[in-house]
Parts: structure tokens; sequence; C-alpha cells
């Protein structure tokens, strides 16, 4: 089943308390994903700290609800609060593009990726990243 809008992918959204983290994460997803799947971070405080920035986030919203829309994919603690903040700040319009994953970060990441770069639907892709929670390692 193909993405709503552009050019068919439904993007991620990855929102940590680490750059390092999310950029790492976003390397791996990238190369899961392939190149027509858009993956942004919003990571870090404002200062370049651990923490999450809500200006930073809102704009990785904004971005991610054109075209296809996205899922959006949070480390832990303020990172969900700012997510929620953001939200809030949101038009309708862009809030139906968006899909929220209670998901591991990781793996939840690395699922979702795999599931955009066949076309799915955002509710599709967030679906995926939230089974990834049941996946044993061992």
């Amino acid at each position: 089943m193909r993405g709503e809008t552009a050019n068919g992918y439904v993007g991620i959204i990855l929102v940590s308390h680490s750059e390092a983290l999310a950029s790492g994460l976003m390397d791996l997803a990238r190369q899961v994903a392939g190149p027509d799947v858009e993956i942004i971070a919003a990571a870090g405080g404002p200062d370049g700290s651990l923490g999450t920035d809500g200006a930073r986030v809102l704009d990785a919203l904004r971005r991610g609800a054109r075209g296809s829309g996205a899922v959006v994919l949070m480390d832990l603690g303020s990172s969900v609060l700012s997510v929620k903040a953001a939200l809030g700040q949101l038009e309708d319009e862009e809030l139906h593009r968006l899909q929220v994953a209670d998901a591991p970060f990781v793996e939840g990441t690395v699922a979702a990726a795999v599931t955009a770069s066949t076309g799915a639907t955002a509710a599709e892709v967030a679906r995926a990243a939230e089974e990834a929670r049941g996946v044993a390692k061992l």
C-alpha cells in the first residue's frame, strides 16, 4: 500500500536527548531505508547539551508533516513531553500527517525505516515500529 502524497514514502522523525545518539541512529535508518525515506532528527538541548529543544521538535514535526507525512519516535522522558507540547501547536492538517509511535527507540526506528521503504502508510510504519517491542534478541 502506497503512502498518501509526494514521493509515496512516509518519513521518520527521531526525537532524542542526545544529538550523537540520534545522528548514529539516523545513519543506521538511512542505510536500511534507502534514499527515498526522509529521516529527520530533533535532538539535544538548545545549547548542544543533552536534553530536548521544544522549538527544534516543533520544526521537525512541521517538516515531517509535509508531503507523505511521518512517524515520530522518541527516546524517553522529556522528549515525549516535548513531542506532546509540539503536537498541540500544529494545525489539524499537519496532525493528520503524523503518527506517534509508542516504540523502542532503536529497534522501532529500524523497523519503521524498513517498512517505510516499501511505500507503507504512516499507520503501517507506526505499527511496525511498535511491534518491534516484542522482537526477541536471543
